[in-house]
């Protein structure tokens, strides 16, 4: 097990910047060639990684799933973290709202009372808008910091709610006459709370399920309706 888990970090870091060698893998997870063919296969087989030749790839999802696997097996959270760019957040995030038929929009900014505000993703289906706030914790799950995350999403939402009749432009519904905004925190693996005030705070590998089922179960959740 600490064998599997040294060589799935070992891919998590060296595969960061594209495709990388066998022999590379083996000599930072200080594990023998046979050893990492075993191991690389057994990865392969579970769609962890691609295999051709000499060569190991890893897409944005599959390094996720790895680092997931990876402190299943005891991998320190931060550690795991550090090797994850945060843009693969992101993109699982959106490809996961696009599969689900949401328009998508990231790193999106605007003002209100003053203020300028950010939103990681928005997911747009009419009528619904997912707001989501990516949380790339480096320091593994706190109480603390989860209810933190989840209030400031909320209240971005909420900001982002009470200037949407001036954004319809901006954002490309302008032939809405509706709009339900909903609040989500998304995570690398399960925290200690599903749902606080609630909202959803939803592991990244569940998310697809999890917008499935929104509109079945958006009237029990946080939101804001906005009449345009």
């Amino acid at each position: 097990m600490t064998i599997e888990r040294n060589i799935l970090i070992s891919i998590l870091k060296l595969t960061k910047n594209g495709p990388v060698a066998k022999e590379l893998i083996s000599r930072d997870a200080q594990v023998p060639f046979q050893v990492i063919d075993e191991m690389l296969k057994k990865s392969c087989n579970t769609g962890l990684i691609q295999w051709k030749g000499n060569v190991i790839e890893a897409s944005s999802d599959q390094r996720i799933r790895i680092a997931i696997q990876a402190i299943k097996l005891g991998a320190d959270f931060q550690r795991a973290c550090n090797f994850l760019k945060w843009d693969e957040f992101e993109n699982i995030a959106a490809t996961a709202l696009e599969a689900n038929n949401f328009t998508v929009k990231k790193h999106f900014h605007f003002s209100w009372l003053g203020r300028r505000w950010e939103v990681d993703v928005l997911g747009f289906r009419r009528p619904i808008i997912a707001c989501v706030d990516c949380k790339h914790w480096h320091h593994g799950w706190a109480r603390s910091a989860t209810l933190k995350a989840v209030e400031a999403q909320i209240e971005r939402t909420h900001a982002l709610a009470a200037a949407f009749p001036q954004l319809r432009e901006k954002v490309g519904v302008v032939d809405w006459k509706q709009a339900v905004l909903v609040p989500v925190v998304l995570s690398l693996a399960f925290g200690p709370l599903k749902f606080y005030q609630n909202t959803p705070i939803v592991p990244i590998l569940q998310f697809q399920n999890f917008l499935n089922e929104l509109s079945a179960h958006i009237n029990s959740l946080t939101h804001f309706s906005v009449h345009l």
